[in-house]
């Protein structure tokens, strides 16, 4: 059975803005956005035949959405890589798709403020089902250009693993 520890000073909630994605082993650079992982259990109506008033609801099959990552367009190609592994223009006619390595598994990991690592998730079997390779441009805007892959997975688990840091105290000088 693992043990968890609550750290009883902290009291505020985790920021959304310190996280880091990783898959193959290493930390994927610059992503600056991953949307949220979900889960929906249909929900199954089932009645007796012989009692007319009453239905009872029974959890069913349970499907988990696809996340999304952003981060800005540089010179690194990961996201076009994996994204080429499902369809890929320059291949020969009739063999656009190889399906040998196209599913990674992925870990999202959330840090608190003062960088440690409080929560991670693995995500399973994910592969990307939509790239953008580019946004829309804009003479007139001001953005960074963003890209961004949707991952298809077959389910997400928590890491248990992580434990709840005890957290650093600063000290300011007088």
């Amino acid at each position: 059975m693992v043990q968890f520890t609550v750290n009883t000073n902290r009291f505020d909630p985790y920021k959304n803005f310190k996280f880091r994605v990783k898959w193959d082993g290493r930390y994927v650079a610059g992503v600056s956005k991953v949307g949220a992982l979900k889960r929906t259990t249909e929900v199954i109506d089932v009645r007796a035949g012989g009692d007319v008033s009453t239905v009872f609801r029974s959890p069913g099959q349970s499907k988990f959405e696809a996340v999304t990552l952003e981060r800005g367009v540089t010179h690194d190609r990961e996201f076009e890589q994996w994204a080429n592994k499902v369809w890929n223009y320059e291949a020969a006619l009739g063999a656009e798709v190889s399906l040998k390595d196209f599913r990674k598994d992925i870990t999202i990991e959330m840090y608190n403020e003062a960088g440690q690592l409080v929560i991670a998730y693995n995500l399973y079997r994910c592969w990307v089902s939509e790239y953008q390779a580019f946004p829309e441009l804009d003479a007139s805007g001001n953005a960074v250009a963003i890209q961004s892959i949707k991952l298809e997975n077959e389910g997400w688990l928590r890491d248990v693993a992580v434990l709840e840091p005890t957290e650093p105290s600063f000290t300011v000088p007088e």
